[in-house]
């Protein structure tokens, strides 16, 4: 009996965990990962890496990311304090669902995870004060690969919880260029 459940979402090869709590007067206790619950489940990553985040306020954007091959990454995200929508956009190209998306709200209190696989762009927006966010990767930083489209392209019409003119980006988050004319690096069939 896995001590996990795996929900696909709209696109499923992106898929919602909800790992179980075992609690008592003390507190509780979960399992975040498990190499064989996972692999049984279809999710085969191999994580060589962690990376946390901290948004002191809600209306942080971060993404949408990538990492182009050969250093693409599949990522794991949990929120360790606070609340996110979080959101993967398919840039398969050949996919049935390419340039479409999904979401999803991970919270600390539900501990939930959701796992993004290789060849989606990847973002967050917090809806909570001081959130923080955890993610595995299973490819090392590669910074000459990465890449990533505007948050809020209205082509991909992402349904984000903040107005663009109080979300909060980095600098780097603002020039990400738009959909239309977006040459994806991944392809569908590498992943089927």
């Amino acid at each position: 009996m896995s001590n996990f459940a795996f929900e696909p979402l709209a696109i499923p090869a992106v898929v919602l965990i909800r790992p179980k709590k075992f609690g008592d007067a003390r507190g509780y206790f979960m399992e975040t990962w498990s190499r064989e619950a996972f692999a049984v489940a279809g999710i085969d990553a191999v994580f060589v890496q962690d990376n946390q985040s901290l948004s002191a306020a809600p209306g942080v954007v971060r993404g949408l990311h990538f990492q182009a091959p050969p250093a693409a990454q599949a990522k794991l995200v949990r929120v360790l304090k606070g609340a996110i929508l979080d959101v993967a956009v398919d840039i398969r190209v050949g996919s049935p669902s390419y340039g479409r998306w999904c979401a999803t709200t991970l919270t600390a209190e539900g501990a939930e995870q959701l796992f993004v696989p290789r060849g989606f762009a990847h973002g967050f927006c917090t809806l909570e004060p001081g959130t923080e966010v955890t993610y595995k990767v299973d490819g090392p930083y590669a910074p000459e690969t990465e890449g990533g489209i505007a948050w809020n392209d209205p082509e991909l019409a992402i349904d984000w919880p903040v107005a663009g003119t109080e979300a909060q980006l980095s600098g780097k988050d603002t020039t990400l260029p738009g959909f239309a004319g977006f040459a994806s690096p991944f392809r569908y069939e590498d992943f089927a």
